[in-house]
């Protein structure tokens, strides 16, 4: 049954608690349980309330999560925040992503983003469970796509069968041509987002020239995040009454 103590929430959806972290930071989120997810619970600036969720990483735990979100509230629209890898050389780090199309790798089912606020609509994004090989990139590239990601997809599949409206915004963190995340570098988190204490211990002392990088990534992932949330709100202040 729907959550009626809640009337259309602002849904905000993050793969990963860092994702999320900036968000809960600026809007003073508060830990609650939503259908059995664990959650966080606030109001936007404009008073509308907001519930956010973490689903974990890949199309199978953002469906689980997003359609377990569904079941227990109707929300208003449902906000993918986060961040991207760019599939060119050129893009900076932290730049907003607002694409017009997200494509589903899997089926190849298309998904129309909406525009809520600033900013224009732009390109494809690529939805995909797994790392996306360098030779694989000019073809996309010619398809319109200009970022990747793991989630946007399979959200956007389970929104619009309930007729529930969605949008993403992400911002870039890294990208996909420099070889920096690369299936060990992947693997250095856990499928819920968080850190792999022990699988990043392994990756520092096979790999001990390459933690500068690692910490610079850290760097960008952080900026990048920041970004998103900047754009999120920015876009849901355009909505309000």
């Amino acid at each position: 049954m729907p959550d009626t103590t809640t009337s259309a929430p602002v849904a905000v959806v993050c793969a990963m608690p860092m994702e999320l972290a900036p968000l809960t930071k600026r809007l003073g989120l508060r830990r609650r349980q939503v259908g059995g997810l664990p959650a966080r619970a606030g109001t936007l600036p404009d008073g509308r309330e907001v519930v956010a969720i973490v689903t974990g990483m890949g199309t199978a735990l953002a469906t689980a999560a997003v359609e377990q979100l569904l079941d227990a509230v109707t929300p208003s629209i449902v906000v993918v925040v986060g961040i991207t890898g760019a599939v060119d050389e050129e893009t900076p780090i932290g730049t907003v992503v607002l694409p017009e199309r997200v494509i589903d790798h899997a089926s190849g089912r298309e998904h129309r983003n909406t525009l809520l606020g600033p900013g224009e609509l732009r390109g494809a994004m690529w939805t995909t469970d797994v790392v996306t090989a360098a030779h694989e990139l000019p073809a996309l590239r010619e398809r319109g796509v200009v970022a990747l990601d793991m989630e946007t997809a399979a959200i956007a599949r389970s929104c619009e069968a309930r007729a529930v409206p969605w949008t993403v915004v992400r911002a870039v963190s890294d990208r996909a041509t420099d070889g920096s995340v690369d299936d060990e570098v992947f693997h250095l988190s856990r499928q819920d987002g968080t850190p792999d204490p022990r699988a990043v211990l392994r990756y520092v002392l096979r790999h001990p020239t390459r933690v500068p990088r690692l910490a610079r990534m850290g760097k960008d992932v952080r900026r990048a995040t920041r970004r998103a949330a900047t754009a999120a709100l920015a876009a849901l202040a355009a909505t309000a009454d």
